[in-house]
């Protein structure tokens, strides 16, 4: 069996339609087939664009296959017919059209396109940046349009060449006003609504900034793959270094100026986690204020555990391809610095290599504390010094005495060489105290106590000398160096609290989500990866701790030391939690149907009692009264008794029809007939029994793709609402307008209105907003028409009448805009064709 290489996909991308994507797409097939590749065009929609059809000359067409839409005859790519084919390349465009269903069609096209793909032909396509799920929601904001094709981004990530069509925004609009994008009774609809300067600015810089970070995540993973270590200046970023300290928000603010002069710089602000003295100067209410300063200034805020700061500092900058490297002056003194060694600034610029290192000073500079900086309980620097001082500090002491010889007695003199050894033992330890004892003795002994000059060591007092001098020496600095344990210690625990409140923290701002907590985890540690794996086996080569029954966190990298151990158990704690909680969240979504139903049939069980007993108690009464023969009613009583038996009946089987479509609904088994539905046609019929209620003219608004029963049901239970709320002497008006593609139709009343906190309960099954005396029915009228509304692809929303009142807005698709984007132009399909009608 001949194993098939995939094809390769290339994308080419656009911020908007009509910047040209199709026309380039097309040109690239003329081009390789004019070297003689085996280019064969499988759809390619040129929206009757002369310069675009024009390039389809040369190529070879595989003709599209006939479908069928919602009655609305459409065309697909006929994928077998390519497949069959089998050409080299295969120009498809749109890359997120969504199919017609039948005749074993794929949903997407993208599906169509893996298909090729996986049978070994390039593709060549076509996308907007609209279309990205990750951008739907901020696209809409921007335009007001929602997509309903969009294609997932690792999907489009994965493709081998994206290449970006960009075109300026006044150019684009350009083309517009001379007709080269849309017919022309279209084009001063689009260049008001979605064609807008403001629009096409912002989707252009979505899609140059979605690009550059795809760009950019190519390069790290080259330079991952590669093992280039080295700091590619491709895109300037700074860190920010955040000693735990008031000076922070300075620090970052420096930093935030040096990005914003490089044009667009990324800032990236990083406290490590130590377990060192200088940990206990750390303030989470500080390092909280400046987490929320840096995302203010559109940075983002990351947390790493490691003991050597300037290390884990310097090797963070390399991971994230820093360019500079941002932190303060040491907040040690001079004596401080002596006795401790070099500082994290120091080491870091040492460390940096051509990362560019910027040293603040602030107000808390050399204002720190003498608290040692080193894993070891002693710096390199007292380990060195203490020794030394030993030697040489009783000599000077010696040589200063001895000009004093006279003036001191021999108590002072012995009580200052005591002095000597126990500043020594402060200095260098228990090594550095014995030397210092040993020479001080000897010095005394030989210097100041009888016969002067001469050794006495025989003598049973110079014995005791030297052994008081051991002992107190060795007790101070025995004493010395079990403080400076404890406080290791103590900073330690320090450290492990502040990386446990960083992650609450996250928790709290809602980073709870698995995916979200591992790469915490990964980051913080300082790790190449942090899985969640279901058996021990499954960790080789990796650190693994529990993270709940049957589940372990797994993290790859360097050696983690016992208290960072301890401290990825919590994390592990955090995950376990956070699975047990998507667990929780997939049984509830599974009930939660179960609940919805269980309530409604309460609710209509305490509903229906009176709503349908009262129809029918008046109607049986009705009847019954006729149908007795021991009274004799004349002709006027018997027809208003006719009336009121027709009356019940017609509000019985309102409401029996009203829990059916209900029921229905509820239960997705609802049969829709959408198709081009003309509001001149429905709106009268709706309105001929609602009283109270006047209509606009809508003779220019397009037909509407929807149900005519349905959503003459729709209008109706509006316009009775409205009438109903409507004062005396104020009518209700329908109006309707056009834009982006939908018609709007508005039912406004003159009522009272309602908060907005009330709105969304209006279309709740037999809610009635407090009403107890049930005269206003079950409360279905408003439930059943925001659902038939969405089952016809619309949607229903209440909002403010200008003046007072409550207006309901149902917007539905046109039919041109939807047999459009059937036709696979949805982009198209959805600008404004501009014009209303009515008011309020």
């Amino acid at each position: 069996m001949n194993d098939v290489r995939p094809g390769r996909l290339k994308v080419y991308l656009g911020a908007a339609p009509g910047v040209g994507k199709t026309y380039r797409m097309l040109d690239e097939g003329r081009r390789r087939a004019a070297r003689g590749a085996d280019v064969v065009v499988g759809f390619a929609q040129c929206h009757g664009r002369p310069h675009t059809e024009a390039m389809l000359d040369g190529l070879e067409t595989v003709p599209r296959t006939s479908a069928a839409r919602r009655g609305a005859p459409v065309e697909e790519m006929d994928l077998p017919a390519v497949l069959a084919r089998r050409p080299q390349v295969a120009l498809v465009d749109d890359f997120a059209h969504t199919n017609a269903p039948g005749n074993g069609r794929n949903d997407k096209r993208r599906q169509d396109v893996e298909v090729l793909l996986a049978a070994g032909i390039d593709v060549i396509t076509t996308m907007d940046i609209q279309h990205l799920e990750s951008l739907n929601d901020v696209v809409e904001k921007i335009t007001g349009v929602r997509q309903p094709d969009t294609v997932p981004d690792d999907v489009v990530r994965r493709a081998r060449q994206i290449e970006l069509v960009d075109m300026e925004p006044e150019d684009l609009r350009r083309r517009m006003a001379h007709g080269n994008i849309y017919a022309p009774e279209e084009i001063d609809a689009a260049l008001a609504s979605y064609f807008r300067p403001g629009n096409l600015t912002a989707l252009r810089q979505l899609t140059l900034l979605w690009v550059a970070d795809r760009v950019d995540g190519s390069l790290q993973e080259y330079r991952a793959r590669h093992g280039i270590g080295g700091v590619w200046e491709t895109r300037e970023r700074v860190v920010v270094a955040l000693p735990g300290g008031p000076e922070g928000d300075t620090l970052i603010r420096r930093a935030a100026r040096i990005a914003d002069r490089s044009a667009g710089g990324d800032l990236l602000a990083v406290h490590v986690a130590r377990s060192d003295g200088l940990a206990a100067g750390v303030s989470h209410a500080s390092l909280a204020r400046q987490r929320t300063l840096v995302e203010d200034l559109g940075g983002s805020y990351h947390s790493v555990v490691g003991d050597d700061v300037a290390g884990v500092l310097v090797e963070f900058a390399r991971t994230v391809n820093a360019t500079q490297v941002v932190l303060g002056t040491s907040r040690r003194g001079r004596l401080a610095r002596f006795l401790t060694g070099p500082g994290t600034g120091e080491q870091v610029t040492e460390l940096s290599g051509d990362i560019d290192v910027h040293r603040v000073t602030h107000e808390r500079a050399g204002r720190g504390t003498l608290l040692p900086s080193r894993r070891r309980t002693l710096s390199t620097a007292r380990l060195i010094a203490g020794p030394v001082a030993g030697l040489v500090i009783p000599v000077l002491l010696t040589l200063v005495l001895a000009q004093l010889r006279g003036t001191l007695n021999l108590t002072s003199e012995a009580l200052l060489f005591l002095l000597s050894v126990v500043g020594v033992a402060c200095i260098g330890g228990v090594v550095s105290a014995v030397i210092a004892s040993v020479t001080a003795s000897l010095l005394l002994n030989y210097w100041f106590l009888p016969p002067i000059g001469r050794f006495t060591l025989n003598d049973p007092n110079a014995l005791v000398a030297l052994a008081v001098f051991a002992v107190v020496a060795a007790t101070v600095a025995a004493i010395v160096d079990r403080s400076l344990r404890l406080s290791r210690r103590s900073a330690r625990a320090t450290a492990e609290a502040e990386t446990m409140s960083s992650l609450a923290g996250s928790i709290v701002r809602g980073e709870a989500t698995i995916p979200a907590l591992l790469e915490r985890t990964r980051e913080t540690f300082g790790m190449e990866s942090a899985d969640l794996v279901d058996r021990p086996a499954d960790t080789a080569g990796a650190t693994a701790v529990p993270a709940g029954p049957g589940t372990y966190l797994a993290v790859r990298g360097r050696t983690l030391s016992s208290s960072e151990r301890r401290v990825l158990a919590a994390f592990a704690a955090h995950v376990g939690s956070a699975v047990e909680r998507a667990r929780l969240a997939e049984a509830a979504a599974e009930v939660e149907p179960v609940r919805a139903a269980d309530r409604l049939r309460t609710a209509l069980l305490r509903a229906v009692g009176h709503d349908l007993r009262t129809p029918l108690a008046a109607g049986w009464a009705a009847v019954t009264s006729l149908r007795s023969r021991d009274v004799a009613f004349s002709e006027e009583d018997r027809e208003e008794l006719l009336a009121t038996a027709d009356e019940s009946m017609v509000k019985l089987n309102r409401l029996v029809e009203n829990l059916l479509d209900l029921s229905r609904l509820e239960a997705g088994a609802l049969t829709l007939d959408l198709r081009a539905t003309s509001l001149e046609e429905v709106l009268p019929m709706a309105l001929a029994d609602v009283p109270g209620v006047d209509m606009a003219d809508v003779e220019k608004i397009p037909a509407v793709l929807a149900d005519p029963p349905l959503l003459e049901r729709v209008v109706a239970n509006l316009a009775g609402n409205a009438a109903r709320h409507s004062p005396p002497g104020k009518r209700a008006l329908v109006s309707a307008s056009v834009l982006a593609g939908r018609v709007e139709l508005r039912v406004m009343d003159r009522g009272p209105g309602l908060p907005a906190h009330g709105r969304e309960r209006i279309f709740e099954p037999f809610q009635r907003l407090g009403d107890t005396d049930n005269t206003t029915g079950l409360g279905l009228g408003l439930a059943l028409a925001r659902g038939l509304t969405e089952a016809m692809d619309g949607t229903l929303i209440p909002e403010d009448t200008p003046g007072g009142g409550l207006t309901m807005v149902v917007s539905l698709p046109t039919a041109d805009a939807a047999a459009e984007a059937e036709a696979g132009v949805t982009p198209e399909g959805a600008e404004p064709a501009g014009q209303s009608t009515g008011g309020a």
